[in-house]
């Protein structure tokens, strides 16, 4: 993955090939755009078919999602949230992504600080979450 990187007044930013804009390079956006070249390059899924940080309400507050994947036919696939690579992935962080999955209804959700990455299939009807050995797509 070879991301682009630049400076501009002072701060480093990277290109994000799915909002086609620089960026801020924080540890976090660090996190999400490799998780973006790795689903893009590795993974073989095309660009149109990931969100990133779009707003969403969650239970009445406005809220942004760091990554959603898309299936062929447009339904959402998966819910993603990025941390920091210091940022332990915690009980807290999976409920901040299934919060966001309430008004999303993915099949899958995921959490990654670019060091660990945890996948969980969510049966609506049975209300159980199962987790995941690696990626699901």
């Amino acid at each position: 993955m070879q991301l682009q990187q630049r400076i501009y007044e002072g701060r480093t930013e990277c290109f994000d090939i799915i909002r086609r804009k620089w960026v801020p390079l924080t540890p976090e956006e660090a996190v999400r755009q490799f998780l973006i070249h790795f689903m893009v390059e590795e993974r073989k899924i095309p660009a149109v078919r990931i969100s990133v940080e779009r707003e969403i309400t969650v239970n009445g507050l406005k809220r942004r999602y760091d990554l959603v994947v898309y299936q062929p036919g447009g339904e959402i696939l998966a819910v993603i949230e990025c941390k920091a690579p210091h940022v332990q992935l915690t009980q807290a962080v999976v409920e901040q992504a299934g919060r966001y999955n309430k008004t999303l209804h993915a099949p899958y959700i995921g959490v990654s600080n670019g060091k660990e990455s945890l996948f969980f299939k969510i049966d609506f009807e049975s209300e159980k979450i199962a987790f995941l050995e690696g990626w699901p797509f």
